[in-house]
């Protein structure tokens, strides 16, 4: 299991004093408001980063980080992604996973057959949808409970029940 998990990525500078425009990679947007800090993938390392205000715009969350007051402190993170370790995470209800957990997931039949690894998971509104790759092309699997049987995150597996006609 992943020990960061991304919560926004730093889409571009907003305005002339080092607020970013952030687009939120999180459920929960608001949660941004209780956030105090974020890491910031500078590339060889990560920077935390002290949360100083924060804004909604749209569907952009807008941050502005203590230190960093100018259009080029920004400017230079554009495209980079944010943050939290594991403990700052949102706490998940029954049923619910952090993506980054089921990302390489094995995916197996109720049978016991291995279809494959799961991929991506697509937010379609309604439901997400699961995309496994299987040895020969990929199958996308709704995310609901009569499709998903079970999910091991710890033990790295995912059993699923196929609908008619989606290995079609």
């Amino acid at each position: 299991m992943e020990e960061i998990l991304q919560v926004g990525v730093i889409a571009a500078p907003h305005g002339l004093k080092g607020e970013a425009r952030v687009f939120p990679t999180t459920d929960d947007v608001r949660r941004f408001k209780r956030l105090k800090d974020v890491l910031l993938d500078a590339g060889e390392k990560k920077i935390t980063l002290e949360i100083e205000n924060v804004k909604f715009s749209g569907q952009f969350v807008l941050l502005k980080f203590k230190g960093l007051d100018d259009i080029r402190d920004i400017e230079k993170y554009k495209g980079k992604g944010l943050y939290v370790t594991r403990d700052k995470a949102v706490r998940l209800r029954r049923n619910e996973y952090f993506i980054a957990d089921l990302i390489g997931l094995s995916v197996r039949t109720e049978d016991g057959v291995v279809l494959g690894t799961l991929t991506n998971v697509i937010s379609t509104g309604a439901n997400d949808v699961y995309a496994v790759k299987m040895e020969e092309g990929e199958v996308l699997i709704p995310a609901i409970k009569e499709c998903i049987l079970d999910v091991d995150v710890e033990g790295g597996l995912m059993t699923v029940h196929l609908l008619d006609g989606l290995l079609e």
